[in-house]
């Protein structure tokens, strides 16, 4: 038994270890690319992938922050909802007799959660727009055009590159 658990304790400690170097790694990366080029100081304080893509100088980013931060907190709080009700509508579904009007009036609700998603994306697009420049909106749309396109999803969900998924799931910036 002695030599299954050594076995499984050099595996986990080696494991941790690769985490704890690439971790490291990651950090010196960060410090190092920070001080090796002041003048690229917005590319390390904008956190959004898309805003980096569209090059928002550092004027634009201190106007788009905070009611991108605001935007996506609003977003969360939907999909939070959204997928309470899914879970209520698997729920009723899964149960012996499913209450077909009940589930109807919830799919309804998720339906207007999702409508209401895209009232703010909206909103928060056309608020953006008058931030940047023509340049830098002509990419976005460019961007966004591309994505609807392609068959291969709806536009803005995860499985994009770019569009406003990073916007949308933030994920290298924390919501405060």
């Amino acid at each position: 038994m002695w030599k299954r658990v050594k076995r499984y304790l050099i595996v986990v400690s080696a494991a941790l270890n690769v985490a704890f170097i690439g971790m490291w790694m990651t950090q010196a990366t960060a410090r190092h690319t920070r001080s090796a080029d002041a003048g690229e100081k917005v590319a390390h304080t904008v956190w959004c992938p898309l805003h980096r893509q569209l090059k928002v100088t550092e004027e634009q980013w201190v106007q788009i922050e905070p009611p991108l931060r605001e935007f996506q907190a609003a977003v969360e709080a939907l999909r939070e909802q959204t997928g309470e009700l899914r879970s209520k509508v698997i729920a009723l579904i899964a149960t012996e007799d499913p209450d077909v009007e009940m589930i109807h009036t919830m799919q309804d609700q998720i339906l207007e959660t999702k409508r209401q998603i895209q009232h703010l994306v909206l909103d928060h697009l056309l608020a953006e727009k008058k931030i940047l420049t023509t340049a830098q909106q002509q990419h976005l749309f460019d961007m966004l055009r591309n994505r609807t396109q392609h068959a291969d999803g709806p536009p803005m969900t995860a499985q994009s590159q770019g569009g406003l998924a990073p916007v949308l799931q933030n994920p290298n910036g924390p919501m405060k």
